[in-house]
């Protein structure tokens, strides 16, 4: 009797410890990196600096909220234009990268809450006679590829067929260079990105005051099924936004706080 009874103690015991191992097995692996995607040639939002150093205002936010959470972080550039492949392929885990939420984009893209406006404006060299939206008929006009301001033209077909001819560039940067060669007559960019890079030359480019589609609103872009992640990085972001220590990240970059 006490033999049966053993083994059945035994049978127990061996029942616990597979079900220990089966729930150890189980169970998901804490995160301890976030890759984040970006066009490293985007100041103020994230660029190189003169020591090929990944710098700018979205970098500053993303260290800061790696560091809250107990994670480190990687900033790897992408080709802009592959950034859905780029994050749903998992080679990243989230765009953060001064990007504007679209419908469209979010339709695969994961959303965190808002974080700045965002408008598309155009961008002049000094002494151009255009003053408005309607001067730009027949006039070659310069974006990058698969921006926002690339969907704004594509989606507005009139729009397009009134210029001349529009050509797309990896970067804004390249644009810009085309613009002050005059390659192109004008160029259609995020205001944050144009009015950084025009106050650098400013006896060179000049802005139409004259936004291009609607007023967006820029965010960070994630897997679908990340939502755990995305809720992690948001409570941060919120705790940033609270403490002071986002706006002090914005008036280092931009003068003043602009973080919604």
């Amino acid at each position: 009797m006490k033999r049966i009874v053993s083994f059945v103690l035994l049978l127990m015991m061996v029942g616990l410890v597979l079900t220990g191992c089966g729930n150890t097995a189980t169970k998901a692996p804490v995160q301890k990196k976030i890759v984040i995607g970006l066009d490293d040639n985007f100041p103020p939002m994230g660029f190189r600096d003169e020591k090929n150093n990944i710098v700018g205002f979205d970098i500053d936010m993303a260290k800061e909220a790696a560091k809250r959470l107990g994670m480190e972080v990687e900033f790897k550039p992408i080709d802009w234009s592959s950034k859905e492949a780029e994050l749903n392929g998992k080679r990243i885990d989230a765009l953060w990268n001064g990007m504007n939420i679209t419908e469209k984009r979010k339709e695969n893209i994961l959303f965190s809450e808002p974080y700045m406006d965002g408008k598309q404006l155009v961008f002049l060299p000094k002494g151009s006679s255009a003053k408005s939206l309607e001067d730009l008929k027949g006039k070659v006009v310069g974006l990058q590829s698969a921006s926002t301001a690339d969907e704004i033209i594509e989606a507005n077909k009139e729009m397009k067929a009134s210029f001349k001819e529009v050509r797309k560039y990896g970067d804004c940067v390249a644009a810009f260079m085309d613009l002050q060669t005059g390659r192109v007559d004008a160029v259609i960019t995020d205001e944050i990105f144009g009015r950084y890079f025009i106050s650098k030359k400013p006896d060179t480019f000049v802005v139409l005051d004259k936004v291009v589609g609607e007023v967006g609103i820029l965010g960070i872009g994630f897997r679908k099924e990340d939502k755990e992640l995305r809720d992690k990085v948001q409570k941060v972001l919120d705790e940033m936004k609270k403490d002071g220590t986002s706006a002090k990240i914005s008036k280092q970059w931009f003068g003043v706080d602009i973080v919604r």
